[in-house]
């Protein structure tokens, strides 16, 4: 690109002429006493971990457009924004810089700012927060021992997920594939004092919100819908010895007469006291808890049992026993912990039993085939070989053998689901100090709001081994809150996720004597338009709806729901390259020749990888700097949201974000040409003639506010696109003619200015508009303009 070309539009002037008015003019500063309707527009904060990348940008271009538009349409809009600034990521860098988190994480912060800036995010910045602020994190605090106080938060003790290289507790969310999601390592089962909220005791509401939430995705619903996982079964009770009994959790007691063994949990109490008795069933649990399981890991993993050698009578049949195994996959924390295995119609059921050589015995057979069907058989059918319940359908037999076992004692119909309370204990620095005390002779006690916040210590050593907090010198000693006696703070601190479920309430204002203003959050929420991505349906906004139906059991709020609707922004993809030694090499560094390509350093030939998610670990990322000082903001604005719809993933390629900055030099002199041939009478053009051209200028209209209210942006964009070919092309000869040019151009500067804010208030100011345009109105059209003026008449010749 010459310079030449370079200096047909002089963005960097312009974009720093309007950055510098928005900043000085506090343009975008909401106004909580405005009488204008309320917009509450959020993109997702992010986590500060280095440049703002383009990845970053088209989930921020994504809310700013809203915004704008929002603006242009009368709206009194928020659009605040932040940072999720606590994590394991800031520790992780202190031990490796010899730096202190809050160090680290500042400095990206403000580089992150400068980068939202430099873009020309609409963001009111006086709004700010970062959740690693003690002005934050001391409300979070607050909202903490609300919940305490509630019974909402509570401690017991859990098996949690221990990964041994961070050395802290993970989520069950938190493991892929048995590993830490961040450290990669096969995660252990280790018993933990944790601190719980209750999500459970929310499960059915969270369940049933979900048919009110008609503006998310059905995709985010049904994820959420699988994750509560309610379901409909029920409780079995088979005898031990000595009228004792091990009880279960079943939706099939339907195949109650195909059991051949019981399988229970490593976790389960009868395996624990069979542990201390017995040194094998010890060396099988302790094998057990070496890797941890979760869900999505049973299906992949080898199944392993230990026979305990226990038995078990059948609850329709004392004389029929079944064997008692402990076995790997079966989870503590779902249901009892314990399972009657039935292997002709469950996969897991099948293989274990394969494996072990255990009876399989077909009870089900398939309504529509004459004959049996290939085992394991887990759909529904007609019950067979089972008693007083063959010829029944699945659901009849269900209810029929709930029946028959509510009637002997042995059983009855339960709801479970899914769903577990949320374990938001960590043992990590970089978080939220959980505000509790342990006493001797008090218990535990929480610390007293004249005493919030607890401030993290900053004189902390990081060895990556441990909980600095548990290991400081001094921090942990205090005093009781109740008798002044000698005390230790609580050392974990909260899962990151506490601090995002919450955020967008501090946002509303910053108030100084509670975590938000409550009369204010009245009247803003819940969010109008909330964005960002899809892989925060089962954790972030699960949680987030938690927090708010429990603020409002607090008398917090008001509202149900923290959103009213949801957009899932899809990713930014880049082509990755690798040299010989496997090291990931940055984009700018790769010559393209033909179809390889080479390090533009050393001119080896490097493997390129394929398109993928942009991640600054493969160094496919494009630095937004550097997109910016070559094509200005605009440019990279309009192209991540013109080449694909916003909800599916995008290529950022070089051509493409140079065929932006084109069109927008075009659209550049298409204007100033405008306005320096009609210098002097441009105020005269407002007497319009009816026209095909002035017709489309209505559609075009029509069409773009259409795609704007569906957040189709690349449709609205190609829109615009074909709106200034039109312009283009046109050469009026009337002052009427000139008119429809003059109206068509204030239009397109409008329609595109959600897009391009910094070009389209130069070429407004161009024309003399009195407005700035984020107090402009947005264009209207006249519906009878939208329709052809000629008609086709049929004659007969």
């Amino acid at each position: 690109m010459s310079s030449k070309q370079l200096e047909n539009y002089n963005f960097k002037k312009v974009e720093a002429k309007w950055q510098k008015y928005w900043k000085d003019n506090e343009t975008f500063k909401f106004d909580p006493n405005s009488k204008k309707p309320k917009n509450y527009t959020l993109s997702m904060f992010p986590y500060p971990s280095g440049e703002l990348h383009v990845g970053h940008l088209r989930n921020f271009a994504i809310g700013d457009v809203v915004a704008r538009y929002k603006r242009l349409n009368g709206f009194n809009v928020l659009h605040p924004t932040g940072a999720d600034a606590f994590g394991l990521p800031a520790e992780n860098a202190a031990i490796k810089r010899n730096i202190h988190p809050s160090e680290w994480t500042y400095g990206n912060l403000a580089r992150f700012l400068k980068g939202m800036k430099s873009v020309g995010l609409s963001f009111d910045f006086s709004r700010t927060v970062a959740t690693c602020d003690p002005e934050y994190y001391g409300w979070q605090q607050k909202i903490f021992i609300e919940f305490y106080k509630k019974g909402l938060a509570y401690q017991k003790e859990s098996y949690v997920n221990w990964d041994p290289v961070d050395q802290t507790v993970l989520a069950n969310e938190q493991v892929i594939d048995g590993r830490g999601w961040r450290s990669g390592v096969l995660v252990e089962k280790k018993k933990l004092n944790q601190w719980f909220f209750r999500t459970t005791d929310y499960a059915e509401e969270l369940l049933k919100g979900l048919k009110n939430l008609t503006g998310w995705s059905e995709k985010v619903k049904l994820m959420q819908e699988n994750w509560i996982g309610k379901s409909e079964g029920a409780l079995v009770d088979f005898e031990i010895a000595n009228d004792k009994k091990l009880t279960i959790y079943t939706t099939r007691p339907d195949t109650l007469f195909g059991a051949s063994f019981i399988a229970i949990s490593p976790n389960h109490p009868i395996a624990e006291k069979l542990a201390k008795q017995d040194s094998e069933v010890a060396r099988f649990i302790e094998e057990c808890e070496k890797t941890a399981v979760n869900e999505e890991t049973l299906e992949t993993m080898e199944k392993k049992g230990f026979d305990t050698g226990l038995t078990v009578a059948h609850p329709f049949d004392k004389s029929w026993k079944l064997p008692v195994y402990i076995a790997n996959f079966i989870l503590m924390d779902y249901g009892t912990g314990a399972i009657f295995g039935c292997p002709a119609h469950d996969e897991r059921d099948f293989e274990f039993a394969t494996k072990y050589d255990l009876p399989i015995k077909t009870v089900v057979k398939s309504a529509n085939k004459d004959g049996f069907s290939e085992l394991p058989f887990t759909e529904e059918g007609i019950s067979i070989n089972s008693s007083f319940l063959d010829g029944l359908s699945t659901s009849e037999a269900k209810k029929r053998a709930i029946e028959e076992l509510k009637k002997l004692g042995k059983g009855e119909k339960k709801i479970n689901y899914r769903l577990r309370d949320w374990g938001i204990s960590r043992q990590r620095y970089w978080g939220c100090p959980i505000p509790m005390v342990y006493c001797e002779k008090c218990g535990v006690v929480p610390v007293n709001d004249s005493d919030l916040p607890v401030k993290l210590p900053e004189d902390v050593v990081f060895t990556g081994k441990g909980n600095p907090l548990a290991n400081h010198p001094t921090w942990k000693h205090t005093k009781c809150p109740v008798c002044g006696g000698d005390a230790e703070r609580e050392t974990d601190t909260m899962d990151t996720f506490v601090d995002s479920s919450w955020y967008f309430l501090r946002f509303v204002n910053l108030v100084d004597n509670a975590p938000f203003d409550v009369e204010l959050c009245k009247k803003i929420m819940p969010i109008d338009q909330y964005v960002g991505g899809i892989e925060h349906a089962t954790m972030h906004l699960i949680y987030c709806r938690f927090i708010v139906k429990a603020l409002r059991d607090c008398g917090y709020l008001i509202i149900d729901e923290p959103a009213i609707n949801l957009f899932n922004q899809g990713m930014v993809l880049h082509k990755a390259y690798r040299d010989k030694n496997n090291e990931w090499i940055y984009p700018w560094d790769v010559k393209e020749e033909g179809d390889k390509y080479y390090n533009a350093k050393t001119g080896e030939e490097l493997d390129c990888k394929g398109t993928i998610k942009m991640s600054k670990s493969k160094k496919n990322v494009v630095d937004i700097t550097q997109i910016v000082d070559v094509y200005g903001a605009d440019s990279a604005r309009l192209f991540v949201l013109s080449d694909s719809p916003a909800d599916k993933d995008f290529e950022w390629t070089e051509k493409g974000i140079e065929g932006c900055w084109k069109y927008l030099n075009r659209l550049w002199k298409l204007g100033v040409s405008f306005v320096e041939e009609n210098r002097g009478n441009l105020d005269q053009l407002n007497k319009v003639a009816d026209s095909k051209v002035l017709r489309e200028i209505h559609k075009v209209i029509k069409d773009v506010t259409e795609f704007f209210e569906k957040l189709e942006f690349n449709k609205a964009i190609a829109r615009i696109r074909e709106l200034s070919n039109t312009l283009e092309k046109f050469e009026p000869s009337s002052m009427e003619e000139k008119s429809v040019l003059c109206f068509g151009l204030k239009s397109l500067i409008k329609l595109i200015a959600p897009f391009t804010p910094h070009l389209s208030e130069e070429l407004n100011e161009l024309f003399g508009e009195s407005k700035k345009l984020d107090i402009a109105d947005w264009p209207k059209y006249n519906e009878k303009m939208t329709v052809d003026n000629t008609v086709v008449i049929a004659i007969q010749v």
